[in-house]
């Protein structure tokens, strides 16, 4: 085949190519947690809705650096996270005691990404470290403080991401030298609540807005040192996605403040509790927000 030929098919293919890329399915990506697929279901149907197109889900792929390196390769589009997660494991970078720092550092960082920060959907989610009521009314403990003079020690249950977050267990331990007898168990978030009322072990690390906290008769600690920093939640998006696809700045900056951390609590505990769909906890927060979801998929 002449070059000339040769040229001109290269150059179509490369268009094809661009082409396909430019129009496949927006993709929403989470963590492995109860509340990010949530959030992630939430964020996907807001889109289907807006834009009128199907899009992808990939929920509970796993912890901060899985999902973010996803958000890099172009394997996803858009997932939510937490100012905190993507500050100490993402940028490597201490935790921020300014939310409003933490934004505008992680605006400027995430751009020289080829990504794009979007804050704040209005949701706070720090950490927060719980016992059983009996032992916090039998000795008497109120505080992180306290429960740093129990002699008898701890075992600690936690989260991958609370065990990765230079913010989580690092922070806790620097701060209160906890007596912890032998290594934290690591316990998948959904369970961690679970592990603590059936005495597997005996203080937990979790979330402020977990909705199994509430549920049984658990003592959360006072953070009186504050080992824990305000974690505003927002949306890592891939730059290209939204150029490639007219409509989606606008669609994802509806969601923006929309969110408290009473209602997330809410719907993690309609879900981790009640063990409603996803999809449909998902669509009832967005037709109460006055946002109608589609509700296609769990």
């Amino acid at each position: 085949m002449p070059r000339t030929k040769l040229i001109a098919c290269a150059i179509l293919a490369g268009a094809l190519a661009g082409c396909s890329r430019s129009h496949r399915p927006i993709v929403v990506g989470s963590k492995a947690t109860t509340e990010q697929a949530i959030l992630g279901e939430i964020v996907a149907q807001h889109i289907e809705k807006e834009l009128q197109t199907s899009v992808q889900r990939r929920l509970k792929m796993g912890a901060t650096l899985l999902v973010h390196e996803s958000l890099v390769a172009e394997q996803i589009d858009v997932y939510p996270e937490y100012a905190g997660a993507a500050m100490t494991v993402v940028l490597r970078l201490p935790a921020s005691s300014d939310p409003d720092v933490a934004e505008e550092r992680l605006k400027r960082d995430y751009a020289a990404m080829h990504l794009v920060w979007m804050a704040s959907l209005g949701l706070t989610n720090e950490f927060a470290v719980a016992i059983r009521g009996a032992d916090a009314r039998a000795s008497k403990i109120e505080t992180l403080s306290d429960a740093a003079q129990y002699k008898p020690g701890w075992s600690l249950g936690v989260t991958e991401d609370f065990m990765d977050r230079a913010d989580g267990y690092a922070r806790l331990m620097k701060t209160y030298n906890l007596p912890v007898n032998g290594a934290p168990k690591m316990i998948e978030a959904s369970e961690l609540y679970r592990a603590l009322d059936q005495k597997k072990v005996s203080l937990v690390a979790g979330c402020a807005t977990d909705g199994l906290a509430a549920t049984a008769d658990l003592k959360t600690l006072r953070d009186d040192q504050g080992a824990f920093t305000l974690d505003r939640t927002g949306l890592a998006v891939r730059a290209s996605a939204l150029e490639q696809n007219p409509g989606l700045r606008r669609a994802l900056e509806q969601l923006m403040g929309k969110f408290s951390n009473a209602a997330v609590r809410r719907m993690n505990y309609e879900v981790d509790g009640k063990h409603r769909r996803v999809a449909d906890v998902a669509k009832e927060f967005l037709s109460q927000a006055g946002m109608q979801g589609t509700g296609w998929r769990d």
